[in-house]
């Protein structure tokens, strides 16, 4: 994602579009930026900079206090994005992640096509923006990633690659922190042809074991696979309301539209849950959740509306006003075959 905690607070306040936003710190100097915008890396503010230093290059710059909430939720809504086309998802944190769609949900040849589909994908469903780097390995398509931001999208052909990596900036290697980068440059290593020249015996005696490494990538070589941290162990869609909510009528409306979009993206992604869950969040903050689980999987909205509505009976909806609704399946199947039943429920 393209400067993503920046992003989202000039998405969610139209104030902040266009204008230099540093997310984390104070104006006073305290803390350490987060992230910032694009208009205020202009003037060299990055991310890990102590608050102070943003100030003196950026005094103009319109500090934000982080909102995880917020970012945590648009992550997931383009996880699900991502899981449209592959269960080979790969986080490396809420705003970035590995695919391999060497074999893809949608049966599309073109892994450029994919990427590009993704993108627009995301910015019709968050209204941010992503760059995406396609290669046959994951540095490469790391590295790729990283070219044209924002909004980029950045092919790297395997004929391509070695001559692409001999004219990177040895600062832009995925992997190269700034204390080796600084290392590099004080033994004249500036840049992946600089880099290439040195055999793998002195690349170790130099750098350590991280010397082997250096030696593969800067030929792109690479062959670790994309390997999800975890099997999907539940679906689920939650929000939260810009005013409180009591009217019970819309809260079952709402419901019933959160079931079936969760219904649709359960056959999508070829799963099925056994246990329902309701959360609710009311307005002092107070957070339950209710739970059934069902004697079969199911992924139909009937059934999950109908759970829902039980459950819902077991809380102070409609007595007390309300912020955050959600439904989630667990006890989840994957790509198997779903025993459908008429249920009867025994609240």
């Amino acid at each position: 994602m393209d400067a993503f905690y920046a992003s989202v607070e000039q998405r969610d306040n139209p104030e902040l579009q266009g204008k230099p936003v540093i997310v984390g710190g104070s104006p006073s100097g305290r803390g350490v930026v987060a992230t910032c915008s694009y208009e205020a890396r202009k003037f060299g503010v990055h991310s890990a900079m102590p608050a102070s230093k943003a100030v003196r290059l950026c005094p103009h710059g319109i500090f934000v206090k982080a909102r995880f909430d917020a970012y945590k939720k648009a992550s997931q809504q383009i996880r699900e994005i991502f899981f449209e086309y592959t269960d080979l998802v790969e986080p490396l944190s809420l705003d970035e992640a590995f695919l391999d769609v060497t074999e893809n949900h949608k049966n599309i040849p073109s892994a450029t096509l994919i990427a590009k589909e993704i993108k627009e994908r995301i910015y019709e469903v968050t209204r941010l923006t992503a760059s995406a780097g396609v290669a046959h390995n994951k540095f490469l398509a790391k590295v790729a990633s990283d070219v044209n931001k924002p909004s980029g999208l950045t092919l790297i052909t395997p004929e391509k690659a070695e001559a692409f990596l001999e004219e990177l900036p040895i600062e832009d290697f995925f992997g190269v922190g700034k204390a080796t980068q600084k290392k590099m440059h004080a033994v004249g290593i500036k840049s992946g042809a600089d880099l290439k020249k040195w055999s793998e015996i002195d690349l170790v005696k130099a750098f350590g074991k991280s010397g082997r490494f250096y030696y593969r990538i800067v030929r792109g070589i690479d062959h670790r696979e994309v390997k999800p941290h975890r099997v999907r162990k539940s679906y689920g869609k939650e929000r939260t309301f810009s005013e409180d909510i009591d009217s019970l009528e819309w809260i079952h409306n709402f419901l019933d539209e959160l079931a079936q979009t969760i219904a649709e993206g359960m056959k999508k992604i070829n799963a099925a849950g056994k246990t329902i869950t309701l959360k609710v969040r009311y307005d002092d903050f107070d957070t339950i959740t209710r739970s059934y689980s069902l004697p079969h999987h199911t992924n139909r909205y009937l059934d999950i509306t109908d759970v829902t509505r039980k459950l819902l009976e077991e809380t102070e909806v409609g007595n007390r006003p309300v912020r955050l609704l959600g439904i989630t399946l667990s006890n989840l199947n994957l790509n198997e075959e779903t025993v459908w039943e008429q249920l009867e429920f025994s609240f």
